[in-house]
């Protein structure tokens, strides 16, 4: 079963999406719940990257009616920033101060290495624990992966040096194999504003909807089609259906759509930004936020040409050579910007340096 529901109250319509929802058949009072956000950078949701706390305020508020108090806020942003400042800045600071409930900063919990299909993940204690894991991703675009939501949202309960690891492993399988070790409870996917062209925001594209469902495969390969792509190009929602995490949405599955009168009339398809600069990036398994702030750099710039390639990623560790680096992972090449991730901002000076 999936629910949709449509209109500008993201509050009501979280309200609404889980009242018609399947979700109070597993929900009993006294248990534990973890409410897992996407808050990858410290900026507001309106940007289209990070979660609108009124949706966690409307899950909040619709679960503390089942008896349910033991609540908590889970969260890790991306490598290089602070989980904390995103609190702040989010807005989530605030909404924990009125339902008294805790923020956990993931980047500081302990871990434990988990095992499936002989690759071995460790993962947040914190994530594991609790009695009720309840997803709540942006639908926006990745510039690695497409598109991101609940699936890889995951990659927010494991430690940094984890996140690192994934993308030397080529992100796509361990996200499934995430999603078979850390069972997701339920999932309310934030389909306000999502940026449909870069996971890091500022180009958001209003839908407002939110998207309610139990299996987090079967959530994203649905939203992949409403921004133009098909599931079974997506790595990990493909990678994913072949180990078993969830079937792909189809016309035997469930759906409810409320508030109908406030859909948008025309959904735009995914703008990828990536794209237009493969040919100027040798890549080998760069970090996201590394990636996103090259992209981010040379979108700013106009996509300037060079006569070399931009390496970025930690396939070019120990290596050396006559183009550019990007990322400390880059620091033997004749031209490198350091930082892990570095600042578009050094990025383009470097650029524009050598342009």
């Amino acid at each position: 079963m999936l629910v949709v529901s449509y209109g500008k109250d993201a509050a009501k319509n979280t309200h609404d999406a889980l009242a018609a929802s399947d979700i109070s058949a597993y929900l009993r009072q006294g248990m534990s719940v973890a409410i897992k956000p996407n808050l990858v950078v410290p900026c507001p949701a309106s940007d289209g990257a990070t979660t609108h706390p009124e949706i966690v305020d409307g899950i909040i508020r619709f679960i503390k009616d089942f008896g349910i108090t033991d609540i908590k806020i889970i969260e890790s942003s991306w490598v290089g920033d602070s989980t904390k400042r995103a609190f702040k800045y989010c807005g989530y600071s605030d909404l924990a101060q009125e339902h008294n409930i805790p923020l956990i900063d993931l980047k500081s919990d302990k871990t434990t290495s988990l095992e499936c299909g002989g690759l071995r993940i460790d993962v947040c204690d914190e994530a594991l624990k609790t009695d009720f894991l309840i997803n709540v991703p942006v639908l926006k675009a990745h510039s690695q992966t497409r598109m991101t939501c609940c699936m890889k949202n995951l990659k927010g309960c494991i430690p940094d040096s984890e996140k690192r690891r994934f993308h030397t492993l080529g992100l796509h399988e361990p996200i499934a194999v995430l999603n078979l070790l850390l069972k997701t409870g339920y999932c309310v996917v934030d389909g306000i504003c999502g940026d449909l062209s870069f996971e890091e925001g500022g180009n958001p594209v209003e839908s407002n909807r939110i998207i309610a469902g139990r299996n987090p495969l079967t959530l994203d390969s649905y939203c992949a089609e409403l921004i133009g792509c098909k599931p079974s190009e997506i790595g990990y929602i493909s990678y994913g259906e072949k180990m078993g995490v969830g079937e792909y949405y189809s016309q035997k599955t469930e759906l409810i759509e409320l508030n109908a009168q406030n859909k948008p009339i025309r959904v735009p398809e995914l703008g990828r930004i990536a794209e237009r600069f493969t040919e100027q990036i040798d890549e080998a398994a760069a970090c996201s936020a590394c990636y996103a702030s090259l992209v981010f750099a040379l979108d700013k710039l106009g996509n300037p040409r060079f006569a070399n390639k931009i390496h970025i990623g930690q396939g070019f560790i120990g290596k050396s050579g006559d183009g550019f680096g990007v990322g400390n992972c880059t620091g033997g090449f004749e031209k490198s910007v350091p930082g892990c991730p570095p600042k578009a901002t050094e990025i383009m000076d470097m650029l524009i340096g050598s342009s």
